[in-house]
């Protein structure tokens, strides 16, 4: 069993992990808003989501086949990136 209290390097880490997945989270969500100015008449560019949306997948990517072992919080933090992006920059033409 293994009674070893985490290090400070070790909860700094962790805390950081966590708190940058949550930031991400909260970016990717936050393309909601642009979807919806996209079908109200308000466009926004294509460019930057759609680019966005690579950058996601690369992430999401690089997490699912690291060689030692899936990197959950890389993946769990870019995959909304991939449909919220991507449906904001699609939307961007209807309107």
């Amino acid at each position: 069993m293994n009674s070893q209290k985490p290090t400070v390097k070790q909860r700094v880490r962790k805390f950081t992990g966590n708190f940058a997945t949550i930031a991400c989270l909260v970016m990717y969500f936050s393309y909601i808003e642009q979807i919806i100015a996209n079908f109200t008449g308000h466009p926004v560019s294509p460019v930057q989501p759609f680019f966005a949306s690579i950058n996601a997948l690369l992430w999401v990517i690089y997490g699912w086949v690291k060689p030692d072992k899936k990197d959950w919080p890389v993946i769990i933090a870019n995959f909304p990136g991939i449909i919220f992006v991507l449906v904001t920059a699609v939307t961007s033409f209807v309107h």
